[in-house]
């Protein structure tokens, strides 16, 4: 009886070994299997890359310092490069920041990039793209596609034109591609004043004291105090209008605040600007409007709370109405709105809550692209008919293609000299215009197999590596003193806009 037992016994300890051996081989056949999956995806579907330089900032970073304003508590990013040329510049306030506020560096954005898209499906203009550098193609960059084959291309006042015809943003894009000018959350912090004494003193010869940047026209009656809030408390019915009056016409120029803060006086003057706010109106019959300057003609949009919407311009002191008002339903009084307004890409643009009405400036006549020499900021003014209230207002231009003529280096693709591609040829811009080697500026021609050559400033077909889709690790930061950079910034985790959708 005991025999049987122990034999028993035995039997099922056998069992229970076989068991975990199986499990075990079982469980290596998976890792195996995933391992291969993986490879085969990173090989043929998507692959990380992280961003070595900062061409394509601020949408996407290389190495780069995380930066705080002392003075106005704005947070940016400056390049780990931009820092040997020069202090770290506010684009809020213009405020020079002292050197010993640069904190740790940040490694370059990691990205997931679909790389066998382009086999099944053609690129589109705006796709970001990860491509084979055409004078060194064992190195890798990324840039914006701008132009496709047989296009000929030209960069005007800042602007993409296609075949004689401007180029415009998708709405996603161009989000990501506005730069703040002014941000009216962002006031001087109570230090602040420290700094201004140091500037009165004399002891700071590179900033000027803070000053609001808005101010009352003659006759108007906006209040003021409150800096964050504006008030229009008149009922005569009368329009009151203010105005941005900048700390310099450096602030209307395409620099960056991730590149040196040397040079801004050098950069382009950018007129397409956007202004945002939120407005609330206690009043039936009041207005509520903005204008933005734009080759000596003031275009101006306005929301009639009734229910109008009007599109306007101003030339030589003469105002006309450029297309009919347009009904949109009443609007109700004591609600905050957001009021935007852009010109940008020769397309006014209004948005008044969830609502978008346009006017295409390409089809005025008196309208004509330029590469503008004036160096006069443009003006931005704010008016209406009270009692009103506005806040949140954010100051915005967009990028600046540079393109002029006698810039130095030269450029390709400027308004005298159009660039057209070939049979599978691409052209490529970085979103950090000023700050960016791209189809603009290679001067020698691609390199390929079997000493085979590709034309100077293009990108072939056979270079393209696939699209750069999300964000996936950012500005990591480690949750103690002494360990490694392993908590990414949730917030800046995202998706990267391309092509295919409607313009801004």
């Amino acid at each position: 009886m005991e025999q049987e037992q122990q034999s028993e016994s035995y039997e099922s300890l056998a069992h229970r070994h076989r068991h975990s051996v199986e499990s075990v081989i079982t469980l290596l056949e998976w890792l195996l299997v995933a391992f291969i999956l993986a490879l085969l995806f990173m090989i043929f579907a998507m692959q990380a890359f992280q961003i070595p330089t900062g061409s394509m900032a601020e949408t996407l970073c290389g190495a780069h310092y995380r930066m705080r304003c002392c003075r106005c508590g704005y947070g940016f990013d400056i390049g780990n490069d931009g820092v040997s040329y020069g202090q770290p510049h506010c684009p809020n306030c213009d405020y020079v920041e002292p050197m010993d506020a640069i904190g740790h560096v940040k490694n370059g954005d990691r990205i997931f990039v679909l790389k066998s898209i382009y086999q099944f499906f053609e690129p589109k203009r705006w796709d970001v793209v990860v491509f084979k550098n055409p004078t060194n193609p064992l190195d890798s960059y990324i840039k914006r596609l701008i132009a496709l084959p047989g296009e000929t291309v030209e960069l005007i006042n800042g602007d993409v034109f296609i075949d004689g015809r401007i180029a415009r943003k998708p709405a996603n894009v161009q989000k990501e591609l506005w730069m703040p000018i002014f941000l009216q959350d962002h006031q001087p912090l109570d230090s602040a004043g420290h700094f201004d004494e140091l500037v009165e003193q004399g002891q700071d010869t590179q900033n000027q004291v803070w000053k609001p940047l808005f101010e009352n026209e003659p006759n108007s009656a906006w209040n003021l105090q409150g800096q964050t809030v504006f008030t229009l408390e008149e009922t005569t019915r009368t329009r009151h209008t203010l105005v941005y009056v900048p700390n310099s016409p450096d602030d209307f120029r395409a620099f960056y605040g991730y590149n040196e803060s040397s040079g801004h006086s050098f950069k382009p003057v950018v007129s397409d600007v956007m202004v945002n706010f939120y407005a609330k109106c206690d009043d039936p019959d009041g207005m509520i409007g903005a204008s933005l300057e734009k080759y000596g003609v003031h275009y101006s949009a306005r929301v009639e709370f009734r229910g109008a919407i009007i599109f306007e311009k101003t030339f030589n002191g003469q105002t006309t109405q450029l297309r009919a008002p347009i009904l949109s339903g009443g609007i109700e009084p004591g609600r905050f709105e957001k009021f935007e307004f852009a010109n940008v890409d020769q397309l006014l643009v209004l948005r008044w809550g969830d609502r978008r009405f346009t006017y295409d400036l390409s089809t005025d006549e008196n309208f004509q692209p330029q590469d503008a020499e004036d160096e006069k900021p443009p003006m931005v003014k704010l008016f209406a008919v009270g009692p009103v209230q506005i806040r949140h207002i954010g100051l915005y231009r967009d990028t600046f293609y540079m393109g002029r003529e006698g810039m130095t280096p030269a450029l390709r693709a400027t308004q005298k000299k159009p660039f057209t591609l070939d049979t599978d040829e691409f052209f490529v811009c970085g979103d950090n215009s000023n700050n960016s080697y791209d189809s603009r500026a290679w001067y020698d021609e691609g390199r390929g197999n079997n000493g085979r050559t590709y034309r100077k400033g293009v990108v072939p077909r056979d270079y393209l590596m696939g699209k750069a889709v999300m964000v996936y690790w950012s500005q990591a930061f480690s949750p103690a003193e002494n360990l490694p950079l392993m908590i990414p910034n949730l917030s800046n985790i995202k998706v990267i806009y391309g092509g295919g959708e409607r313009a801004y």
